[in-house]
């Protein structure tokens, strides 16, 4: 009697610790997140340097970025879902380690293939630490998976707006080679990773894992495979958007308004910041209106200023860049988070089909817009991009979720 009347608070309180938020956990993984994105958006930042340098076209430009990011697309999904099966939580260094070899190659390379070869290292990389670390991040979500995705992503956002600053602080004075100084950052997203490993092998069997693991979708066949290629069309819209300009707002800007790369690295990482804050913001605003509203206003809602940009001069272009940074970012978290409760216990196999679909797109979208630049110029394919977020009205087709399951 005695260890039925101890054994039930004991269940009681493992229930509570299931919905608790591991922010300490969260905080690792956003800062690793940081750094890997960080360290991935160097290669993006100095596409300008790299052009001059190997006397490079546009269209060259744009089968790097193919390079990195359907190496990405490709590798994650199947790499999400074969953890849901066999978690490694052991792989999360060795992402940070992928990484640091392309940089290495990046910062010692001669010739256009050298870079390519970078590109898919630094790809491989990313393969690897967004499936699990967004399971992590799920894992140490307790009760609120918006927020904890926001956190999430912030880290890789202002990761990657800060890469474009360092590439002008430090890259650009001293030559494509200082980027081999960028592997310390490696080393140490490594060793943080490896105390985040600890925990996730710790917590692999927890009741909180097996609970969602074992999670059946409350939607039909039929209601989860509309639901998804709705969430499909919207990420298309988004990413070749963000395509146009996480690899050529710099031209555009050096284009229309001439100036310096130097100074069009500032311009970029406003931008780049821009998209860290919206990001902070989607993901708890989901949590307490739902995420069909965030994706509501965050892709069509910001097609007026995308319609208006191309038109504008360099005080307004750099305003509505931040205003397009501020409210398209905000749609990712909750499409993702969004996608997980459709399908709840598959957040591997999600994750690293919706981080593949949105390097794939960007990818695609870099070689496809580089080539429209070549043809035409680097002010059309802003004029053509303007309209995608009008995509945003297939919405209308999402079921309502407003609470997480």
């Amino acid at each position: 009697m005695t260890t039925q009347a101890q054994h039930i608070p004991m269940q009681d309180s493992k229930l509570q610790d299931s919905k608790s938020t591991e922010f300490g956990i969260i905080a690792a993984i956003s800062f690793s997140h940081f750094l890997n994105d960080m360290m991935q958006s160097i290669l993006l930042a100095i596409y300008p340097i790299l052009k001059l340098n190997l006397h490079l076209s546009f269209s060259q430009i744009g089968l790097i970025s193919l390079c990195y990011q359907v190496t990405a697309s490709l590798l994650q999904p199947v790499i999400g879902l074969y953890t849901d099966r066999s978690p490694k939580p052991y792989s999360l260094p060795v992402s940070m380690m992928l990484t640091m070899s392309g940089l290495i190659v990046l910062g010692t390379a001669t010739q256009f293939e050298a870079v390519l070869v970078a590109a898919v290292l630094i790809g491989m990389g990313s393969s690897i630490f967004h499936p699990e670390s967004s399971r992590v991040t799920r894992l140490a979500a307790g009760n609120r998976p918006g927020l904890s995705q926001s956190l999430f992503q912030v880290g890789g956002n202002m990761g990657s707006s800060v890469g474009p600053l360092l590439a002008a602080l430090i890259i650009f004075p001293h030559g494509v080679g200082s980027v081999v100084w960028f592997a310390f950052a490696a080393l140490t997203g490594a060793a943080i990773l490896s105390t985040v490993s600890h925990w996730y092998s710790q917590h692999l069997n927890s009741t909180s894992h097996k609970a969602h693991t074992n999670k059946v979708s409350e939607f039909s066949k039929n209601k989860i495979i509309i639901s998804l290629l709705v969430l499909g069309i919207l990420m298309f819209s988004k990413f070749i958007y963000m395509a146009s300009f996480t690899n050529y707002y710099a031209f555009y800007l050096i284009e229309k308004f001439h100036l310096s790369m130097h100074d069009a690295q500032f311009y970029l990482f406003a931008f780049l910041f821009s998209v860290a804050v919206g990001t902070i913001l989607g993901g708890p605003i989901g949590d307490k209106v739902g995420r069909k509203k965030v994706i509501w206003w965050s892709i069509l809602g910001v097609a007026p200023f995308t319609m208006l940009l191309p038109y504008v001069d360099l005080f307004w272009t750099c305003v509505l860049s931040v205003i397009i940074g501020l409210v398209l970012s905000s749609a990712f978290s909750a499409i993702l988070v969004f996608a997980q409760e459709l399908l709840p216990g598959r957040v591997g196999a999600i994750s690293g089909l919706f981080f593949g679909l949105a390097f794939g797109i960007a990818g695609i979208g870099a070689a496809l817009l580089g080539s429209l630049a070549d043809a035409t110029s680097v002010q059309h394919v802003y004029q053509l991009c303007a309209f995608m977020p009008l995509l945003g009205i297939v919405t209308m087709l999402l079921p309502d979720i407003k609470k997480t399951v």
